[in-house]
């Protein structure tokens, strides 16, 4: 047996950092090769590091819920002799247990777990049920990249007491901050009484089943929030008249399948008509950083995906601009599957650009979604709806049925102004709308 520093292990290529979400093997504890020693959180994918090989764990070097860079030591394993030579080196993820863990099976979530060490053991959350604002709230670069490492708004931040001169907010009042479980995050303000009776602001949430809600769903609704609070949204809408593009797709989807052995669906055709319109208005592109605008070269779509366990999860078709309509057909189908099946790596959920939403997919006429920061728009579409329309004809007006959808695009107003966001709106309606039914594939 000898003593093995064991590390963060590498889960894609653009990924820097992990979170440790839990460790499985307590230490003290022995384990088999293969075993899952903690899991570890990029992003929204989850992954599960296995043990390269039988041994005892000696030490947990990081905790639970710390952000650890990659390569760095998160334990100390007393190993076996006997490793097994198809092994990855630690600090390497092995292909085939690369994946994601969204959702623990049944056996797993009756597992008793023996308490964690004492170097585990968080502070109970302070309970806070008002705050005060600060007003001195200069907000340093440092502190800027913690509040958005930590999806705390500005808003948020303002309502933490700061220790710097004159009240302003330092390093380690955000630190403090959230140690403490980010007491202030739902908290009322403090009244201003002068003379009047304050209202009574405490809600009765009822009562009923608690469901816990899962580290995935807290990102999420973080990232809502965040993004909510950020930036001021404005939805814009058109209407598209789909009724060329949904006959070629229904008249060569069969063909289509027996020639490159993938489904055709409505996604890479909208996921096409977006890349060309975004071409058209490259601003749409784009992420705020301070002052600066940054226009982004590559054109990655987002794709908003529901998991198996009700989440959503937004896989990236990268460089879309550049794909035919095969590879866009390969590339959706293919993360669709992997999320299906909770196998997203990292980098398939990496450097998105601009976002759809799919709200159709649900039956639902139109949606307001709300931006993937650090985008500045993105696209709902709607449910394709058979409806009689008024069609102007050079023989005259007629009415016929056609197939019609709504679009809207909500978008950063501190970036994109109506006039682009009407602009670029109605382009992609205009490249969907006419569609060459004459095209080959």
């Amino acid at each position: 047996m000898k003593e093995t520093e064991f590390k963060m292990p590498k889960m894609g290529e653009s990924i820097t950092e992990g979170t440790i979400i839990n460790w499985l093997v307590n230490e003290g504890d022995s384990f088999d090769e293969g075993d899952i020693l903690c899991e570890v959180a990029t992003d929204k994918v989850d992954n599960e590091v296995p043990a390269p090989a039988s041994g005892r764990m000696l030490e947990h070097v990081k905790s639970a819920q710390e952000v650890v860079p990659i390569g760095d030591v998160i334990a100390i394993l007393e190993l076996s002799n006997k490793k097994n030579k198809s092994s990855p080196p630690s600090g390497e993820m092995p292909k085939g247990q690369r994946g994601t863990k969204q959702k623990p099976s049944k056996n797993e979530e009756n597992i008793v777990h023996p308490s964690a060490p004492k170097n585990t053991i968080k502070k109970k959350p302070k309970q806070a049920s008002s705050f005060t604002v600060n007003k001195n709230i200069f907000i340093s670069p440092l502190v800027e990249s913690m509040a958005k490492a930590h999806h705390i708004s500005y808003e948020e931040l303002s309502r933490i007491p700061g220790t710097g001169k004159e009240g302003r907010l330092r390093k380690s009042d955000v630190i403090t901050y959230i140690e403490e479980g980010r007491p202030f995050k739902f908290a009322q303000p403090v009244p201003e009484v002068s003379g009047f009776q304050v209202p009574d602001l405490t809600f009765d949430k009822g009562t009923g089943k608690i469901v816990k809600m899962d580290r995935m769903r807290q990102m999420i609704a973080d990232h809502m929030v965040f993004s909510a609070s950020t930036a001021p949204h404005v939805t814009a809408y058109v209407e598209a008249d789909l009724t060329e593009m949904v006959q070629w797709r229904n008249a060569n989807k069969v063909a289509f399948k027996e020639k490159y052995n993938e489904k055709l669906t409505f996604t890479p055709l909208f996921v096409e008509a977006v890349a060309r319109a975004i071409q058209d208005f490259p601003m749409i592109n784009s992420s705020l950083d301070g002052e600066n605008i940054i226009v982004k070269e590559e054109i990655n779509i987002g794709m908003a995906t529901a998991l198996p366990s009700g989440n959503l999860i937004v896989p990236v078709v990268k460089n879309a601009d550049k794909k035919d309509l095969k590879a866009l057909a390969e590339n959706t189908n293919e993360l669709v599957g992997k999320a299906r099946d909770n196998k997203l790596k990292g980098d398939d959920t990496k450097g998105s650009t601009f976002t759809i939403s799919n709200v159709g997919t649900f039956g639902s006429l139109m949606g307001t979604p709300i931006i993937n920061q650090p985008e500045a728009a993105i696209l709902a579409t709607g449910i394709i709806k058979k409806r009689a329309e008024v069609m102007e004809r050079e023989d005259g007006d007629s009415i016929e049925v056609r197939h019609m959808m709504y679009l809207s695009l909500s978008f950063d107003h501190r970036i994109v102004d109506g006039y682009l966001a009407g602009s670029f709106l109605k382009r992609v309606a205009d490249n969907m709308e006419q569609f060459d039914t004459k095209r080959k594939f």
